[in-house]
């Protein structure tokens, strides 16, 4: 009978029964390297998982680099080695060394590791436990987990710190700010933009600046960019202090061939598929996790709740979502391998979704989990239990390809592409949306925002302003990548700070300010955010207004108050008899245009219209105001209570009206003028029979007063009521 090794203690047989069940939620804490104290000496104590490996070192600069200096054991079963190396130091340089089964030396990375060395070094480093970090956050985290994210207000600022704003005085660290420093920044900005979250793109380690960080190496050490594990802790506590949360793009679906990283870990396919048909990505040149090996599914959800737990991130992007779920994708024929049922579902990629979403729901404590699946996979944000995937959100990728394949066009042609804009409402309640103008949209030859729109240097901007205020109102939260607040000319560049210079330019800065006006609306009405995913939340008043390219209507919340009516024009035509139907009576409150931007932020009255009734786009009242060449206009209003008013109401509101309707002054010009030439015909008839008639015999005086009445109340008939 074998002798099983017990190991040093640190690491239980229940650790390694868990970690092999795919369940062990909190394995970082095991593997990797961690400070100890073992027979009353101070060090590291190292674990890694290789269940291929002849056997296994520590190298580092704490023993030169040599292989043969400090071997590990293997313990227990399921192919965990471990040692203790004493008199360590937080800042250490290391590596595991992996004699593979053929003899060859594999000098990896720690795949559990909390710190990286900067790039373009690959070694791991040792670092003090992120447990041990004081947070200041309670406020934030408390009132997160009272809500649900499905019902609140998200917009989404998606940023790439290493561009956002650089440092080029910090040569040293390659133009790179730090953690603390741009935690100021940033939070500064996006709390008086209006934004209420922030995505993060290429936070876990990466060794090339050009993938962004979608080829991760590191998954549990924040990268060594911007500084070390404890200030990024710093960065999150400073936003959530500030009422910003924070988001991270995550990537469970593929990973890089580096000679240091996961790849043929351990001589052998261990963290990726076996058969390559399965295991690497053509598309990319990376290989794939193999999500049926329970110690590589628990490698990922364990690093997913890392994430929440140790840096207390709000959410997590998941990149590629579709390349995990089709086993074709990418793939020509012949070259992928179908499922046990023939399909091409990868049943062990949707298992470990529904598996990570449903311990992320079970926490209950308001993070997010978000898909960027870009096909027509359906439930992606339904219950696992209802054979959903469970995810929190899922970014709109039809919306976002419709929305710009539009907003390009020129003004002349969009009447015949009327239902690219109209057609996400069909779909709308289908899943909980994100509508999302990413990074992935103003790279590559894409153009930014404002060179897509099409039109002179003034139109564009007219354009982009029209296509934003549509974005706040269509239901679904909110993503804009950055720099496309201010209208960035040149396309995103990660090695490029963002052209902030432009905004001493009038144009540029009357649309961040107009951008920041519709983040501040959107976040002071619910009507904007509580329904996203009902049509009790969503009226159309005109989806068929094609030839004047115009669209109206309304978002309300469950009470509907301060309700929102939209109506945006997108020609440069001028229509100067616009007039849009309302659903209710009373006063409508333009609280924003093309020109004033938010009125309540410019810190001006908002104008007031009175509805009045009559028929206009099927709504029983309407509201007459001119529309501007990319006009853009939304009211707010209140649902009126349910009762009858009395005459003398009617008469006391009606003398509060300043200022009526032009097309009611045109009928009331025009029947007081029928009454005054019915009334001079009336009494010319009259005379005329009087003095025809025998002077004993006078007409009398009943149908001669029915004969001037009449006309009277004909007119008064025809003539439209005031509300």
């Amino acid at each position: 009978m074998a002798i099983i090794n017990q190991g040093l203690g640190f690491i239980s047989e229940t650790d390694c029964y868990w970690f092999g069940q795919g369940t062990h939620y909190k394995i970082y804490e095991k593997l990797g390297a961690h400070p100890k104290n073992y027979k009353g000496k101070d060090g590291y104590h190292f674990a890694v998982w290789a269940p291929h490996a002849k056997a296994v070192s520590i190298v580092g600069d704490f023993n030169d680099w040599n292989p043969e200096a400090n071997f590990c054991q293997k313990i227990f079963e399921g192919g965990i080695w471990e040692t203790f190396i004493p008199d360590l130091q937080p800042g250490m340089l290391y590596k595991f060394v992996i004699e593979t089964q053929a003899g060859d030396l594999l000098y990896k990375a720690d795949p559990y590791a909390r710190g990286a060395e900067f790039r373009p070094g690959t070694a791991s480093r040792l670092e003090v436990e992120p447990w041990d970090y004081t947070w200041n956050d309670e406020k934030w985290m408390t009132e997160r987990a009272e809500q649900d994210p499905r019902h609140a207000p998200i917009s989404i600022y998606e940023c790439h710190l290493g561009s956002w704003k650089r440092n080029e005085e910090n040569v040293e660290r390659g133009g790179f700010g730090n953690y603390k420093d741009l935690a100021h920044e940033l939070a500064a900005y996006v709390k008086d933009m209006g934004y209420t979250h922030v995505e993060l793109m290429g936070i876990a380690e990466h060794p090339f600046d050009g993938s962004w960080g979608y080829q991760v190496t590191g998954y549990y050490a924040p990268t060594s960019r911007y500084g070390e594990p404890q200030e990024f802790q710093y960065f999150v506590d400073y936003l959530h202090q500030n009422g910003i949360g924070v988001i991270l793009d995550w990537v469970p679906a593929h990973f890089p061939r580096d000679s240091f990283g996961l790849a043929d870990f351990d001589g052998a396919p261990c963290y990726e598929y076996a058969d390559t048909r399965k295991g690497e990505h053509p598309d990319w040149g990376t290989k794939v996790f193999d999500y049926e090996k329970t110690e590589v599914k628990n490698f990922l959800i364990a690093n997913a709740l890392y994430w929440l737990n140790q840096y207390h991130v709000d959410g997590l992007r998941v990149d590629a979502v579709a390349s995990m779920l089709y086993l074709d994708y990418g793939r020509s024929g012949g070259n992928w391998c179908p499922n046990k049922y023939g399909g091409n579902e990868n049943l062990e990629a949707i298992e470990f979704f529904k598996h990570l979403n449903s311990v992320i729901a079970g926490r209950k404590d308001g993070t997010m989990i978000i898909a960027e699946e870009s096909t027509a996979w359906p439930m992606v944000t339904h219950r696992p239990e209802n054979n959903g995937l469970g995810f929190t959100f899922k970014w709109n990728m039809g919306w976002m390809h419709d929305f710009l394949e539009y907003m390009k066009l020129d003004p002349y042609f969009r009447k015949n592409n009327h239902n690219k804009m109209t057609f996400g409402l069909t779909y709308f309640t289908s899943e909980n949306y994100i509508l999302v103008l990413s990074h992935d949209e103003v790279v590559h030859l894409k153009c930014s925002m404002i060179n897509k729109m099409p039109g002179i240097y003034e139109d564009k901007f007219s354009n982009l302003k029209c296509g934003y205020t549509y974005m706040i109102g269509h239901p679904g939260k909110k993503l804009l990548f950055m720099g496309q607040e201010f209208a960035q000319w040149h396309e995103w560049n990660e090695n490029v700070s963002l052209s902030w210079e432009l905004l001493d330019e009038p144009l540029h800065k009357d649309m961040q300010n107009f951008v920041k006006g519709l983040l501040h609306l959107y976040k002071e009405h619910p009507c904007l955010f509580s329904m996203d995913d009902n049509w009790n939340g969503f009226q159309w008043i005109n989806a068929n207004d094609a030839d004047r390219s115009i669209f109206s209507f309304v978002r309300y919340d469950a009470e509907k108050k301060k309700s929102l009516l939209f109506a945006i024009n997108f020609t440069p035509m001028e229509r100067s008899d616009y007039t849009v139907g309302v659903p209710f009576p009373g006063t409508y409150k333009l609280v924003l245009d093309e020109t004033v931007g938010n009125y309540k932020m410019a810190k001006k009255k908002p104008v007031s219209f009175k509805a009045f009734k009559g028929e206009c786009d099927g709504q029983p009242y309407h509201v007459y105001n001119p529309m501007k060449p990319y006009g853009i206009q939304v009211y707010e209003f209140d649902e009126p209570k349910k009762r009858e008013a009395s005459k003398s109401d009617e008469k006391k509101a009606a003398k509060t009206v300043k200022e009526k309707s032009p097309k009611e002054k045109a009928v009331k010009a025009k029947t007081a003028a029928a009454k005054t030439a019915a009334a001079k015909t009336a009494a010319a008839k009259t005379a005329k029979a009087a003095a025809e008639a025998p002077a004993k015999k006078k007409a009398p005086r009943k149908k001669k007063a029915e004969a001037v009445e009449a006309p009277k109340k004909a007119e008064a008939a025809e003539a439209p009521k005031e509300e």
